[in-house]
């Protein structure tokens, strides 16, 4: 099985295009889903440890967890070693299980993907990019998103030139859906020829 990392930065169509990996049958595990329930079991009494009464019924309420990072940036730092440990022992069991059912590429969706070291832990890297201003415009019409909130993602992301430079791949998302679809095509043809080039 050939793993792939796919990252991107905010508003760059990381999610449309994880969605056409998997039309195309890539196993795809998507970090953000990960993250979501962990929020409601393993985590939650971490991080009221961590950040109290930022939890209710049982699950961690991200509006509140999201007043006291942006209280104190140097909180994210403390969030992360708490959960990313637990979103990468997630990963492993997903890629695991796909191994023991034979598929032919596992795809791990990872926001935060050179930023966390993630890049080690797969085969190949996928980044999505787009022109900044189609990033913006999809950014800035997201229900609840503002230009401070904007602003505070991307201080934290890697920027998207450099994300680009290092990617095995760069998928640009800034034309059609079509377009994009002939992208995630021509990948996987890639990966498909470079595998049985080594074999």
């Amino acid at each position: 099985m050939i793993t792939i990392g796919l990252t991107g930065s905010i508003g760059m169509g990381k999610s449309t295009t994880a969605a056409l990996f998997a039309k195309e049958g890539v196993a795809v595990c998507d970090s953000d889903a990960l993250v979501h329930d962990l929020y409601g079991n393993e985590a939650v009494p971490l991080i009221e440890n961590a950040f109290p009464g930022t939890t209710q019924n049982g699950r961690v309420d991200r509006e509140r967890l999201a007043g006291k990072l942006r209280d104190n940036p140097a909180h994210f730092k403390v969030l992360e070693q708490l959960v990313h440990p637990l979103v990468q022992k997630k990963q492993k069991q997903f890629l695991d299980a796909q191994r023991l059912r034979g598929v032919e590429f596992g795809l791990l969706d990872i926001p935060l993907l050179y930023e966390t070291g993630a890049q080690a832990r797969v085969d190949t890297v996928v980044v999505v990019s787009c022109p900044p201003d189609i990033q913006r415009q999809r950014v800035l019409s997201r229900p609840g998103m503002s230009e401070e909130k904007f602003q505070m993602i991307l201080a934290r992301q890697m920027p998207d030139e450099e994300k680009r430079k290092r990617a095995d791949f760069v998928i640009d998302t800034g034309k059609s859906l079509d377009d994009a679809r002939e992208q995630v095509l021509a990948v996987l043809a890639a990966l498909r020829s470079d595998q049985h080039g080594n074999m």
